[in-house]
């Protein structure tokens, strides 16, 4: 795991926060607080995905839970132990009514032996992580996570648009977006499909089709521009992942010039070096309650 990678997790935190539909917060919070009241233990959490544990401090700052009630117990599940290393150090000191618990496991195994080890949990959360998995399948899966009368927070979900301002050249930069998504349709992870560009739309039809109701949809984009400049905290680094990351996906497309494409790969790095770069990334959060 570089240390890139784990940088760029920590600096769209700040991205994150800002994208975050709050109609969908607002809803989430709503039927956390009124869960919590009704039980009489404390509500069992998992997420999916967790990564180095940012949206568990989100969930914190932006006091999700209702300390005065019988307490949390949150689960970090992420298939890279690195990861929930340093998720361990990031929330190594959470208030005493949060009980935190790191499964380094991938989440499809979870599922299946989650029947074996654990009861079902009450609130189920996926942070930009559904659009790497391949939905039919892994959808009815991640269900049997979650108690019947459950919640659901899935957000950050990519839809099918990458917009990169100011242009270089516009039917270029046409291509590129296109060729780039393509590289989400077809991705395969140990000889299985894994992902897709158009993961936010397909959710309306894909989670009521698995058992989960939705209750609130929303607009979550990533928008991420200079001020004054400047990048607001860490976001310069998060815009040159952002586009290594593109370079790394079609350094070799068959269906553009390399050349080209290496001078518009510089070109956009230099932009972010300016502070000229706008980039948008169009994405659909979801809340909502598990169908009985």
């Amino acid at each position: 795991m570089s240390d890139d990678f784990l940088r760029y997790l920590t600096a769209k935190r700040s991205v994150d926060d800002r994208a975050l539909n709050r109609v969908a917060w607002a809803q989430l919070a709503e039927h956390v607080r009124a869960r919590q009241l009704a039980l009489r233990r404390p509500l069992r959490v998992l997420e999916l995905g967790a990564g180095v544990g940012t949206m568990v401090e989100r969930l914190l700052a932006w006091r999700l839970f209702d300390a005065d009630a019988e307490g949390v117990d949150y689960t970090l599940l992420d298939a890279n132990p690195a990861l929930l290393a340093a998720a361990q150090q990031r929330l190594a000191d959470p208030p005493s009514w949060l009980h935190l618990h790191f499964a380094a496991v991938n989440a499809f195994e979870y599922a299946n032996r989650a029947a074996q080890y654990m009861q079902r949990c009450d609130l189920l959360i996926a942070n930009a992580f559904l659009d790497l998995l391949d939905l039919p399948t892994a959808l009815p899966a991640l269900r049997t996570l979650l108690a019947d009368d459950g919640l659901f927070y899935f957000t950050i979900n990519f839809d099918g648009a990458t917009l990169l301002e100011p242009a270089i050249d516009p039917p270029f930069d046409a291509a590129i977006e296109s060729a780039y998504h393509r590289t989400m349709d077809e991705r395969i992870t140990d000889g299985h499909p894994s992902g897709d560009s158009r993961t936010g739309r397909h959710l309306f039809m894909q989670l009521p089709a698995a058992g989960f109701e939705i209750r609130s949809a929303g607009s979550s984009d990533w928008v991420v521009h200079p001020i004054g400049g400047a990048y607001p905290d860490d976001e310069a680094f998060f815009l040159h992942f952002i586009v290594a990351t593109m370079h790394g996906a079609l350094r070799c497309e068959s269906t553009l010039d390399q050349e080209r494409f290496d001078a518009w790969i510089g070109e956009r790095h230099a932009q972010i070096d300016r502070g000229e770069l706008v980039y948008i990334a169009h994405q659909l959060d979801f809340f909502g309650v598990a169908a009985r």
